[in-house]
């Protein structure tokens, strides 16, 4: 059955006359999360979950049309029942599930198979269709535990404070940033930048609760914040804002220092693989179990992934997407950011 098929606009549902996180303006969008490469502006109609409601509106106008529902909280749109299930990558994100004539797919948006502790965990769906990331696709990547994650991060900050050194974490505004407040969560007192500072308040309109922090103006006291913690986006690295804060320790917080040779790249003093996506092992996990005949594979390392998957028996299929990785290099989330500053 012809559920849906890939368009120069995006994902389009057929029989739903609507796509999934289109790429241009179309008449109904059916939104995955609030990161710029998936909601984009332009659009006639959102609709989302509950609890990107607000992210979205924040990011793209409070005018917009919009709507929302829970998780498993089926609607009929033109025959095809729609719901959303937990993707487990940000908070609010959502695997996006299409039943018509018992036929099922699920585009899972972007993802994360490990826990952590604020973003709703990523919940498997049986279908006949997957479509899925691969933005850590190699076997490379392999997460650790977020407990483990814990203890490293708050040791850093711990380790800085004992040579008088203000801990600096960059990570975007949305995610990043919050997975990064509750990590460290009763460590230390907490700045953060007006761009984090303003979802933060959007996303707490929703009822979700937060870590405490204090808002960083640019006219900060140095003695406020020494010895402090202090998140920033990835857009301010080499800012005056950040040359400013005394005697900073600085680490950028992304799947990608994984690899030590990112860290010096980017010229920071730790990196910290702290990833929003699922690693080989939670891909693979995730496939296999959806039971899908069929699988199509997104961005990052597709040509690999899909690749491997058919060389153990699961039908899949390269599909080139105008969505980004948004760790580090995707500009759409980085223009989006430039943009709250």
């Amino acid at each position: 059955m012809k559920l849906i098929k890939f368009t120069k606009k995006g994902i389009y549902c057929i029989p739903g006359k609507f796509y999934l996180d289109p790429w241009y303006p179309v008449d109904y969008a059916i939104i995955s999360h609030g990161h710029a490469d998936h909601s984009r502006a332009g659009n006639k109609h959102y609709l989302c979950h509950n609890d990107s409601k607000a992210i979205i509106k924040h990011r793209l106008g409070q005018d917009i049309c919009i709507e929302s529902l829970g998780y498993n909280e089926p609607r009929n749109i033109n025959g095809v029942q729609v719901s959303f299930f937990p993707a487990g990558h940000v908070i609010g994100s959502a695997q996006i599930r299409l039943e018509y004539k018992g036929f099922v797919v699920v585009f899972s948006g972007d993802y994360k198979t490990q826990p952590d502790f604020i973003s709703t965990p990523f919940e498997l769906v049986k279908c006949h269709e997957f479509i899925t990331e691969s933005t850590f696709g190699l076997p490379i990547y392999k997460w650790k535990e977020e407990t483990a994650l814990q203890t490293q991060l708050q040791n850093w900050v711990l380790q800085n404070q004992q040579n008088n050194r203000t801990s600096v974490f960059l990570g975007y505004s949305l995610g990043k940033a919050q997975r990064i407040m509750k990590l460290l969560e009763g460590v230390d007192d907490t700045f953060v930048h007006s761009a984090i500072h303003n979802l933060n308040e959007a996303i707490s309109s929703s009822g979700i609760e937060l870590p405490k922090t204090t808002l960083l103006n640019f006219d900060f006291k140095k003695a406020d914040i020494q010895n402090k913690i202090v998140i920033l986006p990835p857009a301010l690295l080499g800012s005056r804002m950040l040359k400013k804060i005394p005697n900073t320790a600085t680490a950028i917080c992304s799947g990608w220092m994984h690899i030590r040779g990112n860290r010096r790249w980017k010229g920071v003093d730790a990196g910290f693989a702290v990833s929003d996506h699922a690693d080989w092992d939670g891909l693979l996990e995730a496939v296999k179990a959806t039971e899908a005949e069929k699988v199509y594979v997104t961005h990052g390392s597709q040509a690999v992934f899909s690749k491997y998957l058919n060389e153990i028996g699961i039908e899949a299929h390269e599909l080139k997407t105008e969505f980004g990785d948004d760790e580090l290099a995707n500009e759409a989330e980085i223009k989006t950011e430039k943009a709250d500053l």
